[in-house]
């Protein structure tokens, strides 16, 4: 597929010298979701009972200490967001450790795949602003490889006929509301037309609002949610991360 260039920036394939920064901005749009996980499982009425309940037990086992009571809920709250870090630093080293690996065996040398850079002048120099890639499926297979959230497990490794699976949408955070996204996705719908693919999935997780505001504009509507994750089923919990998974017919 050709580059595709307007006023604002250039959506072109990637490029063996663009993997430092790939690299880089995958970190960033994956970790970055963390506190976001962080803030709404501690909003959620059951861990504000539980913070409430653990801090009164400081304040009593204390003496009628403050700085215990502060202490223990402190505690807890590290506690959730361990476990919110946990999830998205697994999830993150998976796709380095597979995907990221060899993208150009992964996601070039196959004709069904491909992975697309958004790039940006800034100050004059080129810089990669934002990512997405898709990998492509024209038979039905139960992949071994992982899709990081699931680790494989069950049925959800599998691919059927016809469908294409985004790998990531991710755009750097100065360039955000500029339409790169929109961009970026609009672009593997078409290669995905193009190359026959009659259905797309993608997997997002419940914190990355914009994300999933997106997807859902573009077409997309939710098939399933559950909180299944590579993790541990009680940091899953305490987590409190849903994996959402959305399909568009093309």
């Amino acid at each position: 597929m050709a580059e595709k260039r307007n006023s604002h920036c250039v959506i072109r394939p990637y490029k063996p010298t663009d993997k430092v920064a790939v690299i880089s901005l995958l970190r960033f749009g994956i970790l970055e979701h963390v506190y976001p996980a962080f803030f709404k499982a501690m909003s959620h009425p059951d861990h504000i009972g539980i913070t409430f309940s653990i801090s009164v037990a400081g304040y009593v086992l204390g003496g009628s200490s403050y700085f215990q009571a502060l202490l223990f809920g402190g505690a807890w709250a590290s506690l959730v967001y361990y476990c919110c870090h946990e999830i998205y630093d697994g999830y993150l080293k998976r796709k380095l450790d597979v995907e990221m690996a060899d993208i150009q065996a992964n996601f070039l040398d196959n004709p069904v795949n491909n992975f697309w850079v958004a790039e940006m002048e800034v100050n004059g120099k080129s810089k990669v602003a934002g990512l997405l890639a898709v990998v492509g499926v024209k038979g039905i297979v139960q992949s071994d490889r992982s899709d990081g959230w699931n680790a494989a497990t069950e049925d959800v490794a599998t691919l059927e006929e016809g469908a294409g699976e985004v790998f990531q949408l991710i755009v750097s955070f100065p360039h955000r509301r500029k339409g790169l996204g929109t961009q970026l996705a609009e672009t593997a719908i078409e290669f995905c037309k193009e190359q026959g693919i009659s259905r797309m999935v993608v997997e997002t997780s419940s914190p990355q609002s914009a994300a999933n505001s997106l997807f859902r504009k573009l077409g997309f509507t939710e098939t399933s949610v559950h909180s299944k994750t590579h993790s541990n089923p009680w940091i899953s919990k305490l987590a409190r991360i849903d994996v959402i998974r959305m399909e568009k017919h093309l």
